[in-house]
């Protein structure tokens, strides 16, 4: 684990008073500690004093503070450092959170994991826990702010800690327009020549993106693709530019019993869906989450466990080269550790990141995580990740974020924003890899979907956008995630909207007239695939009709007009 130092959100409209009473740590006044110890200490990390946290039984138990202010209405950035006094032998760190619970009014309870680190050790000193959260639009009644999650028997000093509203991006719709229209368009300069006599009232340039270069595209249910209702099918490769198999490729479920891979089904399946112009996505090599390594894996050790993981990159990624573009290589590896615990290799990750590199120069490789934009427990630990596999040179290209929206909870572009920013300081390409969020109201999904896919879009740092599904009979969120619905899949009101974005705001059809344009003009367009028609007097001059690709270098078209 490396030490976090100085990782700040850069929250320009930070405002208001700190909630938390004492969150320095002088003095205990405010603060909790039932069932272990509490006491001041001057290791500390700003002023005089920080609370030292001994006499624990429970991985649960750790210091808290009663919210009595905490605002519905408002977006927080919460932050506290943390410094692990001792270690587990044979165990790589410790998980911490910061978690608040909340009893409403109507007396039902949320627990909300706000901010979180995992694999602290005593060698990393401290380490800044951080992240900005919105709470649930409902009247509360009460809510309790605690520390927990390092084993049993670990000792711990807390500091600086703080609760801070922040004021929201107002401006954030314009600012994501100004960049869309700056960075995801380019010129296109047209100079156009006529024969004498030619009427130029009667000379119409018609100017038709038929592509988009920008990925949207989405997770695909391979049995459904395959056997199920041709109207998915047709939909898929109608809409979306990009795909990824939802399961398909995962090791448990491509290979259950050792040596008995079914590789030709899935493999067959990206090729069919290549030949429709999808390009493809792969998730993922392996999980590092014990439920989901195969079984017959579980029982290995040592370096029968190590070879067994590095056929798995051989036998895979060999057999996608070529078909697929990225694979997202261990799924939430800041969730799970199984191969590194069961090596005794921190750095196993980094292994298979060089192993997957070794059998496709070609693929780009992903980490691919949750609670990092959608919400931000896990933000700051993902951009210290990132920055560690580039430090270690292992051929990371990009940082994967799945963005499952909390169910019935409105996206808030502001902290969307600000996580995007914090990880953007990696200097990686970042892909939304599974986007949904959950309501039955179609209408606020279809807001809520716009809301998401605007500031995803108008991000420097966003490379492409894939759905975690959308039709409500192959979605995890059934109709309450869903684009299309039933057996006719028909469009809803967030299908609709996002489709309207994909498809008309967000691509390029324009039509001039000589007469009026004149011989050289520019239209500003979206980069992709374009086709440009010449008619005159309503027929086409076949010969002129132009084909090319906008990219983010301007482009100049010649047209000659004749009879």
């Amino acid at each position: 684990m490396l030490l976090l130092v100085g990782i700040v959100l850069l929250l320009s409209a930070c405002s208001g008073q700190n909630l938390l009473k004492n969150g320095d740590f002088e003095t205990m006044d405010g603060w909790h500690c039932y069932g272990f110890h509490c006491e001041l200490t001057n290791i500390k990390h700003t002023g005089n004093h920080a609370l030292k946290v001994s006499g624990r039984t429970q991985y649960w138990q750790g210091p808290g503070q009663d919210l009595p202010y905490l605002d519905p209405k408002k977006t927080y950035k919460i932050s506290s450092y943390v410094k692990m006094l001792n270690d587990i032998p044979g165990e790589m760190g410790q998980y911490i959170e910061l978690e608040v619970a909340i009893t409403f009014t109507d007396n039902s309870k949320t627990y909300m994991s706000l901010a979180s680190y995992p694999r602290i050790s005593s060698k990393d000193g401290f380490v800044l826990v951080e992240s900005i959260f919105t709470v649930p639009q409902k009247s509360i009644k009460t809510a309790n702010l605690y520390y927990q999650g390092p084993k049993a028997g670990i000792e711990y000093i807390v500091d600086t800690a703080s609760i801070v509203p922040i004021q929201l991006d107002t401006n954030w719709r314009k600012e994501s327009d100004n960049y869309i229209e700056s960075h995801r368009k380019s010129d296109i300069h047209f100079k156009v020549t006529s024969d004498a006599g030619i009427d130029k009232s009667q000379v119409n340039i018609q100017i038709t993106q038929k592509k988009k270069a920008f990925p949207f595209g989405t997770a695909i249910n391979m049995g459904v693709y395959n056997h199920g209702n041709t109207k998915y099918r047709d939909f898929i490769h109608k809409h979306f530019n990009w795909g990824v198999l939802e399961n398909a490729l995962k090791w448990d479920l491509i290979e259950p019993k050792q040596g008995a891979a079914d590789y030709a089904t899935p493999i067959n399946t990206i090729k069919t869906l290549r030949n429709h112009g999808i390009k493809m996505r792969a998730h993922n090599i392996v999980w590092s989450k014990g439920k989901y390594v195969p079984t017959w894996v579980q029982s290995m050790t040592g370096s029968t466990l190590r070879q067994t993981v590095h056929q798995r990159f051989i036998d895979i990624v060999s057999k996608t080269k070529g078909l697929v573009e990225h694979w997202d290589v261990n799924n939430e590896n800041l969730h799970g550790f199984w191969f590194q615990d069961k090596l005794n290799d921190q750095y196993f990750n980094h292994q298979m990141f060089t192993w997957a590199h070794q059998v496709d120069p070609t693929v780009k490789l992903f980490l691919n995580d949750y609670g990092v934009v959608a919400q931000a427990s896990s933000t700051a630990p993902y951009l210290e990740q990132a920055l560690e596999f580039k430090k270690a040179n292992v051929h990371l290209y990009g940082l994967g974020v799945q963005c499952h929206f909390v169910e019935d909870v409105a996206p808030n572009p502001t902290v969307l924003k600000e996580n995007l920013n914090t990880l953007a300081k990696a200097g990686l390409p970042i892909w939304v890899t599974e986007l949904d969020v959950g309501t039955h109201d179609e209408n606020l999904r279809a807001d809520w979907y716009e809301t998401i896919l605007r500031v995803m879009y108008g991000h420097p740092s966003v490379e492409g956008v894939m759905f975690w599904g959308f039709w409500d009979q192959a979605h995890w969120r059934k109709d309450r995630g869903a684009l299309v619905v039933g057996n006719d899949v028909t469009l809803t009101a967030a299908g609709r909207r996002v489709l309207d974005l994909f498809e008309n705001q967000w691509m390029t059809k324009e039509s001039r007239k000589l007469s009026t344009a004149g011989s050289q003009f520019t239209v500003r367009g979206f980069h992709g695939d374009y086709e440009v028609k010449v008619t005159y007097k309503g027929h086409t001059i076949s010969d002129q009709t132009k084909t090319f690709t906008l990219d983010k270098t301007s482009k100049t078209i010649n047209i000659h007009v004749h009879q």
